[in-house]
């Protein structure tokens, strides 16, 4: 893509003047417009060091109201971001609805500078390349609006920009030993920035070469690529309005039941329980510390049936585990907030840094379960979550995290049995409401949707375990048997 630019072009003073005049009350105008759409925006700008990244940032909001925007300076990740999956930082700054994000350099460093540097090994690299395409669709699939700007310059101009730079005591220090090693490698560096265009150029999120030797020329070239973009996506929003949605059929395999395979029989004494629960606990406690002295995060989901039993089970897990440790997230509607983003943007928030647990009661598969039913999201979105949560949970375990979902499985009669229970205890009323009995008359509409959640959503890297709860005692302790096993397995992995 780079060996044909022609980085000669330039545009004249007055050329210059007379067009931007214009280009900016464009851009505001559709600033505004994208606003009141409740469009979000992303403007990511990379290219080659001294190309003028942070000059042409600063040429492009004078035209924007600056409550609309906020710039992010993406520099070598700090001590926590380390502690994360490396989009993490991405996706907690991604924009809310009608607001735009502008990016001086991006999420591409990781298949950039730490390429570069050495950073990350062959296997590192292909799971960034996936995980940044997964990202960018997930967002354009949700409404975002993603603009990629690559400044391009050749090796000479660079080192020209270099050499004035270092020439005044106010300007040296932008220019580290880490870009000279980068100019003097200048065609090892491109052809890594060449495969980098080649693989994450899309139809959701294609890149624009910009020509950055002359600087006017440069500024008009991205004022009418995001003006441009913007007005197609107005458009598109438009006619979107107008289009009739279709529902994907379900395929053969997804029709069975996994959840019909759950044998519900199986129970505890109350002296076995005490005796199997003690135990795991103290074992717990033990690997708690280890996953925290190894860094070693997990992620853990409970979704089930209501009064399934994961509150119990959330307890018993926690209760000799270092509350320092672990944090367990309840998962609710959504508020405006969250609501205002991509629906994994608040998940993605709370993930654990390295060492640390993070327990979701209700988690993202509420997506593909509540939202799906009650008909809060379209079809097509719950349709395309499924890869889009396989793809997270898969950055999640490249990141080194253990992840396991657990589906609490009772029977519809054992389900009302608590409900009547709970209904005629006043300590226990408050877990009650007339939602959870109107559920119960979705009974099969929920089964339906959780079978494809289990069979679409289950990996051997991200697991789905069905839990028999209909004896609690079985349940709970089935649960931290699970949890035991994966960190022993892990742990022996790790030596």
């Amino acid at each position: 893509m780079l060996e044909k630019i022609d980085l000669t072009k330039t545009m004249t003073k007055e050329d210059y003047k007379s067009k931007m005049e214009q280009l900016e009350v464009e851009l505001g105008n559709l600033q505004r417009e994208c606003k009141n759409q409740n469009i979000p925006i992303m403007i990511a700008f990379e290219g080659f060091d001294a190309a003028g990244k942070g000059l042409q940032i600063g040429e492009l909001i004078q035209a924007l109201d600056p409550r609309g925007f906020e710039v992010h300076a993406v520099k070598q990740e700090n001590e926590d971001e380390r502690m994360y999956p490396f989009l993490w930082r991405f996706w907690t700054k991604t924009p809310e609805n009608g607001r735009i994000a502008i990016y001086d350099s991006s999420w591409y460093r990781r298949v950039l500078i730490e390429r570069f540097e050495k950073k990350i090994n062959r296997e590192q690299l292909s799971n960034a390349y996936h995980s940044i395409c997964s990202f960018e669709q997930q967002l354009t699939d949700g409404g975002m609006v993603i603009i990629k700007l690559f400044l391009c310059i050749d090796q000479a101009e660079q080192k020209k920009r270099f050499k004035k730079l270092q020439q005044s005591e106010d300007t040296a220090w932008r220019v580290s030993k880490a870009d000279l090693k980068r100019n003097r490698n200048f065609d090892k560096y491109l052809a890594i920035n060449e495969e980098m265009l080649q693989k994450t150029d899309t139809d959701y999120a294609p890149w624009t070469i910009i020509e950055a030797t002359d600087k006017r020329f440069a500024t008009v070239k991205i004022y009418m690529t995001v003006i441009n973009t913007l007005k197609a996506r107005l458009e598109a929003a438009k006619a979107s309005k107008a289009a009739n949605r279709t529902v994907i059929p379900l395929e053969k395999e997804l029709q069975g039941s996994t959840l019909d395979k759950a044998d519900l029989s199986l129970t505890y004494t109350r002296e076995e329980y005490k005796k199997k629960i003690d135990k795991l606990q103290k074992k717990l406690q033990q690997l708690h510390g280890e996953l925290y002295r190894r860094r070693i995060p997990v992620v853990l989901g409970f979704e089930g049936w209501d009064a399934g039993g994961k509150g119990g089970a959330i307890k018993r897990l926690t209760e000799k585990m270092d509350p320092r440790g672990y944090v367990v997230h309840p998962t609710a509607s959504p508020n405006d907030i969250e609501r205002a983003h991509h629906y994994l943007w608040r998940f993605w928030r709370a993930m654990p840094k390295n060492g640390h647990v993070s327990i979701f009661d209700r988690t993202w598969y509420g997506r593909v379960m509540v939202e799906r039913i009650e008909g809060f999201c379209a079809t097509e979105d719950w349709q395309r979550a499924y890869k889009e949560i396989n793809d997270m949970e898969s950055d999640l375990v490249n990141a080194g995290a253990i992840v396991i979902k657990f589906w609490m499985q009772i029977d519809k009669d054992e389900q009302e049995r608590r409900f009547t229970e709970r209904q005629n205890n006043p300590d226990k009323q408050w877990k009650i409401t007339d939602e959870d009995w109107r559920n119960r008359e979705k009974w099969d509409q929920y089964e339906e949707a959780v079978n494809e959640m289990l069979i679409r959503t289950s990996t051997p890297k991200a697991p789905w375990v069905v839990v028999e709860g209909n004896c609690k005692y079985y349940a709970r302790v089935k649960v931290l048997e699970t949890v035991v096993s994966a960190i022993e397995k892990r742990l022996k992995e790790e030596k």
